[in-house]
């Protein structure tokens, strides 16, 4: 036996849920970090307005329900739940950082355009 026939050692492969010091995994890119920052303003938007529509939906369904409602009531429940539906629309824009004027506010008011066929 020769002085120079050591075991060949193959390099072991670290899994790739643990740490590899000698390897270490690559920092996020500044463009990876605004992508995250973009999907979080959609989510958090998307359940804004979902969440304050069903408010402006609850509103207006009271309106219909009410069983002897004094002159007035379910027009004063229409508008405010259309005046939640604005501010729903609002609330979204607000989250992305737009302009809150805008025609875009026009379509909070839907739901209770919506309900006015049926209540009235």
């Amino acid at each position: 036996m020769s002085q120079n026939s050591e075991p060949a050692t193959t390099p072991r492969r670290t899994p790739r849920h643990l740490i590899d010091f000698d390897n270490p995994r690559p920092q996020p890119t500044r463009r990876d970090a605004e992508s995250l920052s973009k999907v979080q303003k959609w989510v958090m938007s998307v359940l804004t307005v979902t969440t304050i529509m069903h408010l402006s939906a609850g509103v207006i369904l009271a309106a219909a329900f009410l069983e002897h409602p004094r002159p007035g009531a379910r027009i004063g429940l229409l508008v405010i739940g259309g005046l939640f539906g604005v501010g729903a629309i609002a609330a979204g824009r607000g989250i992305h950082q737009k302009r809150l004027l805008s025609p875009w506010l026009l379509l909070g008011w839907i739901p209770a355009v919506i309900g006015a066929f049926f209540v009235l």
